[in-house]
């Protein structure tokens, strides 16, 4: 299959290790792309949930497919989130084209686009962490609970619901959270003179323009691999939002009818990721004798 070009893709909020997260989709999709540039933008691999030790084979291929990119020259720069805060000690890591940062501004198209995760805004996180993980449980264990209404749903012949966005559209203080995240953010890019300001954390799709007194900037949120399946693209100087329900193409990719599941312990999983760094670190004369 011919695959579409990208300039920028921005990928957040993935979630690997937990029940929730879309992986067969995601790996769909991101095998129907050719992106110049990736951002991974926080929360790609789940750390705070490892202790269940809950890991797919689709969740192992995401990595592998984004090694691979390395491997190839592709620029992937990966923004530390709250869920994969350990990899915060590796900040100013750089191995190929591999980066891993807290934040970065892009250039594009003569345009600085301002990127990072979102969760420094999260007064939650700052003073209650542990309140915040036990959120994340509820959510993950909400998100399970979801997954069987659907598949009784279906069986019924009504469409899928989503219970997280009913609880959240119908709670004015999550309506606000939101509003306040995207102003903040707004209200800092445009202090810092950015053309755009690319975040994650909120698990809310969108792209819009945010006009204020001091200027206006354009706010942009890559959504989530667990309920929206969603990301930012980039391309010939427009941002799109791509949502993976709207794909024909990347949904009638052949996929696997079972996917089993490995258990894994934290020193097995960490051992097949340094052995994806390890591969993309080799010279090239070495990886053709091997």
């Amino acid at each position: 299959m011919k695959k579409r070009p990208v300039d920028l893709v921005v990928i957040s909020d993935v979630h690997l290790g937990t029940y929730g997260c879309h992986a067969k989709e995601l790996l769909n999709y991101l095998k129907s792309i050719k992106p110049k540039q990736v951002v991974l933008n926080g929360d790609i691999i789940d750390i705070w949930q490892f202790s269940k030790r809950y890991w797919p084979k689709s969740h192992m291929k995401i990595i592998k497919l984004l090694m691979d990119w390395v491997a190839k020259g592709t620029e992937v720069h990966y923004i530390t989130g709250n869920h994969d805060e350990l990899l915060r000690k590796f900040v100013g890591f750089q191995m190929g084209s591999l980066s891993i940062s807290n934040k970065i501004v892009l250039p594009l198209d003569g345009k600085k686009a301002w990127m990072f995760h979102g969760d420094v805004f999260d007064v939650t996180m700052q003073h209650s962490k542990w309140i915040a993980k036990l959120g994340a449980m509820g959510y993950d264990f909400l998100i399970l609970l979801n997954r069987a209404v659907n598949f009784i749903s279906k069986k019924m012949g009504k469409g899928p619901v989503s219970m997280s966005k009913r609880i959240k559209n119908g709670v004015k203080s999550a309506i606000k959270f939101i509003s306040d995240f995207e102003r903040i953010a707004a209200d800092i890019a445009i202090e810092k003179e950015f053309d755009y300001v690319v975040c994650g954390h909120i698990h809310q799709p969108e792209i819009k323009s945010i006009v204020t007194e001091k200027g206006a900037v354009v706010y942009l949120n890559s959504g989530d691999w667990v309920e929206n399946l969603t990301a930012l693209e980039y391309h010939k100087g427009r941002w799109s939002l791509y949502q993976y329900e709207q794909d024909i193409i990347a949904k009638a990719q052949d996929q696997e009818t079972k996917d089993s599941v490995e258990i894994l312990e934290k020193n097995e999983l960490f051992e097949r990721l340094i052995k994806e760094f390890n591969t993309i670190s080799k010279p090239t004369s070495e990886k053709k004798a091997v």
